[in-house]
């Protein structure tokens, strides 16, 4: 299959990590905060020291809260914010989502949306896996004029939904780009591409690393994780070797 270039997306949710990505040869970074939660939008001091630590395309997630994708009006003024805030920090891009409380696309809040965002190019997060149909979604993804659409396939990870992705990028044709995410490693991203013609890959990659802090109250405890000193990292090698194997696709040398 002639596939040609494939775009590598990181997501990230540090500095460290976005440098890493950007070493590695990533062509963007998905920027996003609480990583447990599934991401929500970075602070402004986040993306503004990313923006400045690293060459490449940073897209931000727009998500005020973790849970579902339907918001209130309260929900959206403060995506509509973020958005403003994102642009004027120099994102090249947003990554949002909403359904309607039935699973639908909602299309009117989402087009409001993309159309604040320009001249940003936006992505459709993985909200869309919890779409009521996913056929119909994406021709209301498409009404909405993103410019990708990211999946699993509606699976637990790229790889159980490869047929599923592969049908919808063919739905798409050329009116959008379906950007196949969740679970893609470098032993994983040759079959995954060869099996569903996508160009745009968005992976993680992120590692729970031990922090040199030590908690000296062991009883305490913030938040959901397990680990209180623990986070995430996205590690440059890692990055570089999916990197390396999308770049056969193009004739291009691995860095």
């Amino acid at each position: 299959m002639n596939i040609g270039t494939v775009d590598l997306e990181i997501c990230v949710d540090s500095v460290e990590s976005a440098m890493a990505a950007a070493r590695g040869g990533a062509l963007r970074v998905e920027l996003c905060s609480a990583l447990e939660e599934g991401g929500i939008t970075p602070s402004a001091g986040l993306i503004r020291a990313v923006r400045a630590a690293v060459p490449i395309d940073v897209f931000v997630m727009i998500r005020p809260r973790g849970g579902d994708f339907c918001y209130s009006d309260r929900d959206l003024a403060v995506m509509r914010e973020d958005i403003r805030s994102a642009r004027d920090l120099g994102a090249n891009g947003v990554a949002l989502g909403l359904l309607t409380a039935e699973g639908h696309v909602d299309v009117d809040r989402t087009r409001s949306l993309v159309d604040l965002a320009r001249p940003m190019r936006v992505t459709f997060h993985r909200a869309f896996d919890f779409a009521a149909d996913m056929d119909h979604a994406l021709e209301a993804v498409i009404a909405c004029g993103v410019e990708r659409v990211l999946t699993s396939g509606g699976e637990a990870d790229a790889m159980q939904g490869v047929s599923r992705i592969a049908q919808l990028r063919r739905q798409a044709g050329g009116r959008t780009r379906v950007m196949a995410g969740g679970g893609i490693r470098e032993n994983n991203v040759r079959l995954l591409v060869e099996a569903t013609g996508v160009r745009d890959v968005h992976t993680s990659l992120n590692s729970t690393l031990p922090d040199g802090a030590r908690n000296g109250n062991s009883l305490a405890s913030i938040g959901a994780r397990s680990g209180e000193y623990e986070r995430f990292l996205v590690s440059e090698d890692d990055v570089r070797g999916i990197h390396s194997v999308l770049a056969t696709f193009s004739g291009e040398s691995p860095n």
